[in-house]
């Protein structure tokens, strides 16, 4: 008898650990996906060792919503386009990592970078300058990446600097960019007219970011199917500045619950 009901205990713990992972994976396919920030392409908006949710039911489902993409069918379901200035995860056309970038351009959109500039549709936006964007010159997150400044060389422990605006695309979105030099070699492209079934992205932190600028022929992003986004980022959840989670004294409190703008 002690032994049946040994048997029967693990049983049920097993059942218990399938029935709590088959629960886990339909809310992580269905609802939020945990998102890690792991580098700078979007500072300011987002920092090095952000979390967040994305909200996958924004733009509805793909084959890339079921982990490992794995979902049984082509295209999307309950599908949406994204807006203008949305902040969405994607999975990435060739390497199949997932990415976070702004949306530039939609469908039929002209888009050009002239001397670090945004062009859409022929018009230069609005940029308004703000004050610099200061962080510490010191490794950051589990990487340990350095942070790139416009007032460099700096110092270990030094304050590092990168110019900051506040750029308004059409519609009246507004959020901030940060510039770290001119004349790098995103400042400057061709005019790329997005196709039908797909977005232009850039990140935030424009000197520091591969995205659509880049063709997937050089490693850039590319434009990015509808079919590969994910979800869109709405608010960051917790924000810790260390190399590891457990060390409280780094963790952000300002940033927590924050909305992404």
């Amino acid at each position: 008898m002690a032994a049946k009901a040994k048997k029967d205990g693990v049983w049920e713990t097993v059942k218990t650990v399938v029935y709590a992972l088959l629960i886990a994976g339909i809310f992580r396919t269905l609802f939020f996906q945990p998102f890690w920030i792991p580098s700078g392409s979007m500072k300011d908006t987002l920092l090095i060792g952000d979390f967040l949710f994305v909200n996958k039911m924004a733009y509805g489902y793909s084959r890339h919503s079921c982990p490992f993409s794995m979902c049984p069918f082509s295209g999307r379901i309950f599908g949406s386009e994204p807006e203008r200035g949305d902040v969405v995860v994607f999975r990435h056309p060739v390497n199949g990592q997932d990415f976070i970038k702004r949306v530039i351009g939609l469908p039929g959109d002209r888009v050009q970078v002239r001397e670090g500039v945004l062009y859409l549709n022929g018009d230069p936006v609005q940029l308004t300058p703000e004050e610099p964007f200061a962080e510490t010159y010191e490794r950051q997150g589990p990487v340990g990446h350095l942070p790139r400044c416009s007032n460099a060389p700096v110092g270990q422990g030094g304050t590092c600097l990168k110019d900051r605006f506040t750029e308004t695309l059409p519609g009246g979105v507004t959020h901030s960019i940060l510039n770290i030099e001119d004349g790098s070699r995103g400042d400057n492209t061709p005019e790329y007219v997005v196709p039908e079934g797909t977005v232009f992205v850039m990140g935030d932190n424009r000197d520091n970011s591969i995205d659509s600028r880049f063709p997937q022929s050089i490693g850039g992003v590319g434009f990015v199917p509808m079919e590969n986004l994910l979800g869109r980022a709405d608010r960051v959840i917790f924000s810790s500045a260390g190399q590891r989670m457990v060390y409280f004294w780094t963790w952000r409190a300002d940033r927590f619950f924050e909305p992404i703008e």
